[in-house]
């Protein structure tokens, strides 16, 4: 595994896994599960990668390290996800075109989840890929609708930077399909896709930082 590979993994092991499994908890028993999520917000800000070394040391445990492929698995769940979102990727701002940046994300998102069921199947997988294509280009719109509302110098450059960032995956999302298409390495876009979504959500937490 790169350096690059372990990143982005340990970037959304606790938005996708430890975090709606936690809001799941709260409905059983809210105290323990406000402590637990604090406890993990506060050892991933002082120790980024450690929810990630977590998930790895279970799956060791349970004999699941060298059966389950991660960028799969970390895929397929972000789709089941989204309805329990951690609220870091969610605008605090009532206005349309921050709601809609946040909608589009999700949808991206949404979208990208269903690759692992959808990519043995060419027909269905050429579909998916042009809703992707769309996707990503409303999700730039919106990010273009947001940028107005962003009123100091600084701010807009972050945003501008996040922006060339996200096309920068997005072009690297492409070539990827292509080479699949060639030689048939489905993991490659699984790892891509999961830069997508982690780009997505560094978009939304810039904005927050700007905005709120």
């Amino acid at each position: 595994m790169t350096m690059g590979e372990e990143s982005v993994l340990s970037s959304l092991v606790l938005p996708i896994l430890v975090g709606p499994s936690l809001i799941n908890l709260e409905k059983q028993d809210p105290g323990a599960a406000q402590l637990l999520k604090a406890a993990f917000s506060n050892a991933e800000s002082a120790h980024p990668s450690l929810c990630y070394s977590f998930i790895l040391g279970l799956m060791k445990k349970a004999e699941l390290s060298q059966k389950v492929n991660m960028n799969e698995s970390l895929l397929r769940v972000q789709g089941a996800a989204l309805d329990q979102e951690s609220p870091d990727y969610r605008i605090n701002r009532s206005e349309d075109a921050f709601q809609e940046l946040c909608r589009k994300s999700v949808g991206l998102k949404k979208i990208l989840s269903r690759i692992p069921d959808e990519i043995g199947d060419r027909k269905a997988f050429l579909e998916t890929i042009k809703e992707i294509a769309s996707a990503i280009k409303k999700l730039l719109d919106a990010v273009n609708e947001v940028a107005g509302y962003i009123a100091f110098g600084s701010g807009k450059q972050r945003l501008e930077q996040r922006k060339r960032e996200f096309v920068k995956y997005s072009k690297r999302f492409s070539t990827t399909l292509k080479e699949y298409f060639r030689d048939g390495q489905a993991n490659a876009v699984f790892l891509s896709a999961l830069y997508l979504i982690q780009q997505s959500n560094l978009i939304i937490t810039t904005v927050k930082g700007c905005c709120e």
